[in-house]
């Protein structure tokens, strides 16, 4: 399956437009997984290579050209900058679940433009035959975990030491919604 329109759309919401991610915008999310308090529960530290950022954001890129997710930019409508991600991965069409997950730059922050974004993410899996989404949050991200309840979320578990980050394993909470 190979990326097009009718699959990637641009979801609009009050405030926002996601727009399928482009490579070349590993230069707006560079600065945002530079920031070790953006970073501090994601799986891996902040970078201060753009390299690495770049190979990310290319692999991200990849798995929409292959049909495993979609990774969309955040931008305002009223102003049109970059302020974070949202996604859909780890898509499973024989068991109609995939994962979400979500990135904003600390300037977003407690804006309500994660929940925004995720309410059109959610919309959107579940006019694509989606019926079960996944969540995963490192112990400790409360902003996060609230999101996630705002969202009717529910938990379903820890997995204790799911996440080797800097030489120390990380539990993780999982959570669920069924749509």
């Amino acid at each position: 399956m190979s990326v097009n329109d009718s699959l990637l759309p641009i979801l609009e919401t009050e405030r926002l437009r996601l727009t399928p991610l482009a490579a070349d915008e590993a230069r707006y999310i560079f600065p945002l997984m530079r920031d070790a308090e953006v970073m501090a529960f994601w799986d891996m530290p902040e970078s201060d290579d753009p390299d690495v950022v770049a190979n990310i954001v290319a692999g991200q890129v990849a798995e929409m050209d292959e049909g495993k997710a979609v990774y969309w930019a955040l931008r305002p409508l009223a102003d049109d900058r970059f302020i974070g991600t949202c996604d859909l991965s780890e898509i499973d069409r024989r068991h109609k679940r995939a994962e979400v997950g979500f990135m904003l730059g600390r300037d977003a922050w407690g804006q309500g433009y994660a929940l925004e974004a995720m309410r059109a993410v959610l919309h959107y899996a579940a006019t694509r035959g989606l019926r079960r989404l996944l969540a995963r949050t490192h112990l400790g991200n409360r902003r996060s975990d609230n999101l996630l309840e705002k969202l009717g979320f529910e938990e379903e578990g820890l997995l204790r030491g799911h996440v080797l980050r800097d030489g120390e394993r990380r539990d993780c909470r999982l959570f669920g919604l069924l749509l």
